[in-house]
Protein backbone atom coordinates (compact mmCIF):
# COMPACT_ATOMS: atom_id res chain seq x y z
CA UNK A 1 0.00 0.00 0.00
CA UNK A 2 1.68 3.68 -0.92
CA UNK A 3 0.79 6.68 1.40
CA UNK A 4 -2.36 7.31 -0.66
CA UNK A 5 -3.87 4.01 -0.17
CA UNK A 6 -3.39 4.03 3.56
CA UNK A 7 -4.24 6.74 4.10
CA UNK A 8 -7.74 6.11 2.43
CA UNK A 9 -7.88 2.77 4.28
CA UNK A 10 -7.26 4.78 7.82
CA UNK A 11 -10.33 6.93 6.84
CA UNK A 12 -12.46 4.04 6.15
CA UNK A 13 -11.84 1.55 8.35
CA UNK A 14 -10.58 3.65 11.16
CA UNK A 15 -11.95 6.82 10.66
CA UNK A 16 -11.44 7.74 14.68
CA UNK A 17 -8.05 7.43 13.58
CA UNK A 18 -7.33 11.29 12.99
CA UNK A 19 -7.44 11.98 16.30
CA UNK A 20 -4.12 10.36 16.82
CA UNK A 21 -1.88 12.34 13.79
CA UNK A 22 -1.81 12.50 10.16
CA UNK A 23 0.02 9.54 8.77
CA UNK A 24 2.82 11.80 6.81
CA UNK A 25 5.39 9.11 5.30
CA UNK A 26 4.75 5.48 4.37
CA UNK A 27 7.80 2.98 3.53
CA UNK A 28 7.46 -0.84 3.49
CA UNK A 29 7.41 -1.83 6.96
CA UNK A 30 8.15 1.89 8.47
CA UNK A 31 5.78 4.80 9.14
CA UNK A 32 6.04 7.91 10.26
CA UNK A 33 2.53 9.70 12.10
CA UNK A 34 2.48 13.65 13.10
CA UNK A 35 0.33 15.16 15.99
CA UNK A 36 0.09 18.96 15.74
CA UNK A 37 -1.17 19.40 19.64
CA UNK A 38 -4.13 20.55 21.01
CA UNK A 39 -6.39 21.28 23.82
CA UNK A 40 -7.68 18.04 23.25
CA UNK A 41 -4.26 16.80 24.15
CA UNK A 42 -2.97 18.97 26.58
CA UNK A 43 -4.95 18.04 29.75
CA UNK A 44 -4.31 18.90 33.19
CA UNK A 45 -1.10 17.25 33.82
CA UNK A 46 1.53 16.55 31.21
CA UNK A 47 1.07 13.12 32.30
CA UNK A 48 -2.22 12.77 30.72
CA UNK A 49 -0.69 13.36 27.44
CA UNK A 50 0.85 10.01 27.68
CA UNK A 51 -2.44 8.11 26.40
CA UNK A 52 -2.33 10.40 23.20
CA UNK A 53 1.22 9.16 22.48
CA UNK A 54 0.70 5.85 23.17
CA UNK A 55 -2.70 6.32 20.29
CA UNK A 56 -0.32 7.85 17.79
CA UNK A 57 2.65 4.99 18.18
CA UNK A 58 -0.31 2.56 18.00
CA UNK A 59 -1.70 4.16 14.59
CA UNK A 60 1.63 4.25 13.58
CA UNK A 61 2.82 0.66 14.00
CA UNK A 62 -0.74 -0.29 12.27
CA UNK A 63 0.45 1.60 9.23
CA UNK A 64 3.63 0.44 9.02
CA UNK A 65 2.23 -3.38 9.63
CA UNK A 66 -0.14 -3.16 6.69
CA UNK A 67 2.39 -1.51 4.05
CA UNK A 68 3.66 -5.28 4.52
CA UNK A 69 1.19 -7.09 4.41
CA UNK A 70 -1.67 -5.31 2.60
CA UNK A 71 -5.10 -3.80 4.13
CA UNK A 72 -5.79 -6.50 6.78
CA UNK A 73 -8.69 -4.43 8.96
CA UNK A 74 -8.34 -7.15 11.86
CA UNK A 75 -4.98 -7.47 13.28
CA UNK A 76 -4.75 -6.08 16.44
CA UNK A 77 -2.35 -4.81 19.18
CA UNK A 78 -1.72 -7.59 21.33
CA UNK A 79 1.07 -5.97 23.88
CA UNK A 80 2.26 -2.01 23.86
CA UNK A 81 5.06 -1.39 25.98
CA UNK A 82 6.56 1.54 26.33
CA UNK A 83 9.15 3.79 27.77
CA UNK A 84 8.73 7.70 28.73
CA UNK A 85 11.73 9.06 28.44
CA UNK A 86 10.79 13.11 28.90
CA UNK A 87 7.78 15.36 29.00
CA UNK A 88 6.84 16.70 25.04
CA UNK A 89 6.48 20.46 24.68
CA UNK A 90 3.43 21.96 24.77
CA UNK A 91 4.22 23.81 21.80
CA UNK A 92 5.39 21.11 19.01
CA UNK A 93 4.20 18.76 17.13
CA UNK A 94 4.70 14.74 18.10
CA UNK A 95 6.25 12.81 15.60
CA UNK A 96 6.08 9.51 15.97
CA UNK A 97 8.26 6.88 13.53
CA UNK A 98 7.75 3.26 13.22
CA UNK A 99 9.67 0.31 11.58
CA UNK A 100 8.44 -3.28 11.78
CA UNK A 101 11.26 -5.78 13.24
CA UNK A 102 9.57 -8.38 12.35
CA UNK A 103 6.40 -9.81 10.32
CA UNK A 104 5.12 -13.47 10.69
CA UNK A 105 1.72 -15.49 9.85
CA UNK A 106 0.29 -14.46 13.22
CA UNK A 107 2.22 -11.85 14.64
CA UNK A 108 4.28 -8.78 14.30
CA UNK A 109 6.52 -6.59 16.36
CA UNK A 110 7.33 -2.99 15.16
CA UNK A 111 9.37 -0.34 17.44
CA UNK A 112 8.40 2.97 17.71
CA UNK A 113 10.38 6.21 18.74
CA UNK A 114 8.25 9.61 19.39
CA UNK A 115 10.12 13.25 19.38
CA UNK A 116 8.96 16.45 19.35
CA UNK A 117 9.66 18.74 16.21
CA UNK A 118 13.15 19.99 16.27
CA UNK A 119 14.16 17.68 18.75
CA UNK A 120 16.84 14.85 18.63
CA UNK A 121 15.94 13.51 21.43
CA UNK A 122 13.23 10.85 22.05
CA UNK A 123 10.50 11.43 24.28
CA UNK A 124 9.01 8.31 24.19
CA UNK A 125 10.34 4.44 22.73
CA UNK A 126 7.42 1.93 22.17
CA UNK A 127 7.78 -2.05 21.55
CA UNK A 128 4.26 -3.60 20.07
CA UNK A 129 3.20 -6.98 18.80
CA UNK A 130 0.49 -7.50 16.79
CA UNK A 131 -1.74 -10.00 16.05
CA UNK A 132 -2.03 -11.08 12.43
CA UNK A 133 -5.75 -13.15 11.77
CA UNK A 134 -5.50 -16.02 9.24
Amino acid sequence: MNLDEMKSFLAEQFPQGERFGELVELEPGQATMRLSQNDDHNRITPAHQRSTIMALADVAVYAALLSKIGPVSLAVTSNLNINFMKEPSKSQSILAQAKMLKVGKRLAVGEVLVFTTGDTDPIAHVTMTYAIPS
